[in-house]
């Protein structure tokens, strides 16, 4: 006996992708919260389950490159970081650029990386990412008990306090940070699913975008030494942020109200039109991974 043919018009529900390409899929995103906190445990409790140190590899990346930067920068360079000991200076720099740099990376392979559990079950994709954003946060506080260490003891050796009320802005630099390292980890992202080869040069990339953000040294020292370069950093958000929290947290440096300004029209901008080509691509992605 044949089956009845049912026409399109008689299904209840049909399932088809959003066309509305500026769909941002955010009250969706709020709906998974509980997904996008079970994946902030995992990643918690995995990423360094099966090593001997644990944690305190969050600890010691920061104190050897703070370490390296002090010897060649501070000590065989000759860059000066006025009343501040030059490893409290470079302590200050790595530990908020670890943090976007780390979001950056992992977020930039999140559809090659996920490809298996994309294909299985549906979830808004872009809590993968904003998971790992969230993770980082938690490397981010064990990063700042290096800097908070070592700024007790210089301030017991002589060092003044350099801490004000401009201390409340640093949980602003850090979102800064890390919805532009979200914005850009998507982007990338996206592009991966086609591109491969990104995926090689986003580590090499990310050093070399960190000797134009800053981090070892003062923005007021390329517009001195090397005014002709002096434009690179003044457009880099990076190096505001960096500035700014050298600025806040041991009042070294210059805190620019236009360059934050700038810091947060660009980062909003970098994060919404990735996330519009994060949710773009997420629709087909499974074709070409």
């Amino acid at each position: 006996m044949n089956k009845p043919v049912h026409s399109a018009e008689e299904w209840l529900f049909e399932i088809k992708p959003k066309s509305n390409f500026f769909s941002l899929n955010l009250k969706e995103v709020w709906r998974y919260r509980d997904l996008l906190l079970l994946f902030v445990k995992r990643d918690i409790v995995t990423v360094y389950k099966q090593t001997v140190l644990g944690p305190l590899w969050y600890l010691i990346q920061p104190l050897f490159t703070a370490i390296t930067f002090t010897i060649i920068f501070n000590n065989v360079a000759g860059i000066k970081t006025g009343e501040v000991p030059s490893l409290l200076f470079n302590l200050s720099g790595i530990v908020i650029w670890n943090y976007f740099s780390t979001c950056l990376t992992e977020t930039s392979d999140t559809f090659k990386k996920n490809a298996a559990i994309f294909g299985k079950v549906y979830f808004p994709r872009v809590i993968m990412p904003l998971s790992i954003v969230i993770t980082n946060l938690v490397k981010l506080g064990i990063q700042l008990l290096i800097f908070i260490g070592f700024y007790i003891y210089y301030v017991s050796q002589g060092m003044s306090n350099t801490l004000s009320e401009t201390i409340l802005l640093f949980p602003f630099l850090v979102i800064i940070m890390g919805f532009l390292g979200l914005g850009l980890g998507m982007i990338i992202s996206s592009l991966v699913t086609k591109y491969r080869d990104l995926t090689f040069l986003v580590t090499f990339g990310v050093q070399l975008l960190m000797y134009v953000s800053a981090v070892m040294y003062p923005m007021a020292l390329i517009q001195e030494k090397l005014p002709q370069f002096g434009w690179i950093i003044e457009y880099n958000p990076l190096a505001y942020v960096v500035e700014t929290s050298r600025y806040i947290l041991l009042n070294e440096g210059s805190l620019s109200y236009f360059g934050l300004l700038y810091t947060i029209i660009f980062t909003l901008a970098v994060f919404l039109f990735g996330l519009v080509i994060f949710n773009q691509t997420e629709k087909k992605f499974i074709d070409t991974v």
